[in-house]
């Protein structure tokens, strides 16, 4: 690589490639730039920048696109972009190695949803980090905690959990409002660790971070701040460490998934938990149910294991 250059930069010199060289019109622009920048906050979550991204990164950028219910065709219209980028950054002499080189076509995967084991799930909501005695940090903890107690008790997108506001909380109720895609409404149930983890939460350290002002969302960041999804993700990740993986809120929420279907719920009741507009985006949890199905037939059938 003969230099390295920064993500805006890079973006900067492809907008005038794509105006000059490509003749694009501004909105084609636009939605390049829109799945561009969109990628660069996955590679950014995962400590890489556009230049510096890998073929692992592009692949799991696309994987959890498709773990999140996004159709193929806008997948491939986002892997097309990438493309294009480093098309035009291998010509620039950016970089040396195109990551999206061989990846297959989104119609040629069988996506599976990635998702924690129920004992890693334990391990990040059991651990307790190390944090110093001042105020701030113990708020700062109970709302890492309360967050990943509601990803994994309600299968939230982090889209979802940085806008949830304290109207939408019924705590005496046991269940959350959901503003999902397309601002679709659903309500959410969560279990009582959620419930008693959101509760430790709002009653002694969310003031501290509110810093005494009147905000509406749960979750807020240092001096009453807004959460952003990449700082979401960063925690996530963060306190998936001690368990051994790179987890992302979308395991959170596909591990809830999974381990609602391994343990007899219906595709039905997934689906509305989830927010899925199509009972055939949660399909691809049939292959748990299918497994359920076998290993309950092995064991109580009477002539399942006879020779």
């Amino acid at each position: 690589m003969s230099r390295v250059a920064s993500n805006q930069s890079i973006l900067t010199r492809f907008i005038d490639y794509l105006n000059v060289e490509k003749g694009l019109a501004p909105l084609s622009v636009q939605a390049y730039m829109t799945d561009i920048r969109q990628f660069a906050g996955f590679a950014g979550s995962r400590g890489r920048t556009l230049a510096h991204a890998q073929r692992e990164d592009v692949r799991g950028f696309l994987q959890d696109l498709f773990s999140d219910g996004v159709d193929g065709r806008s997948v491939g219209r986002k892997l097309s972009a990438l493309r294009q980028l480093y098309r035009y950054m291998l010509l620039d002499e950016l970089i040396t190695h195109d990551p999206t080189l061989n990846i297959e076509s989104p119609k040629q995967w069988k996506i599976l949803p990635k998702s924690l084991a129920t004992q890693e799930i334990q391990s990040m909501l059991l651990s307790k980090p190390a944090v110093s005695t001042t105020s701030l940090a113990k708020a700062l903890a109970a709302r890492n905690h309360a967050m990943l107690e509601m990803f994994y008790a309600g299968a939230l997108r982090v889209s979802e959990i940085v806008s949830v506001k304290a109207e939408d909380l019924k705590l005496d109720l046991g269940y959350v409002l959901v503003r999902g895609k397309g601002d679709k409404e659903r309500i959410v149930p969560l279990g009582k660790s959620a419930l008693d983890a959101l509760a430790a939460y709002l009653g002694s350290h969310r003031a501290a971070l509110a810093n005494g002002k009147m905000v509406p969302w749960i979750f807020l960041g240092r001096g009453a701040r807004r959460l952003t999804r990449q700082r979401v993700w960063q925690m996530v990740q963060s306190a998936s460490e001690p368990a051994g993986r790179h987890a992302s809120p979308h395991m959170l929420r596909h591990s809830c998934a999974t381990h609602m279907v391994e343990n007899g719920a219906d595709l039905r009741t997934v689906q509305t938990i989830l927010g899925h507009s199509d009972i055939s985006t949660t399909q691809v949890y049939t292959h748990i149910a299918l497994d359920r199905l076998k290993t309950v037939y092995q064991k109580h059938h009477p002539r399942a294991k006879s020779k």
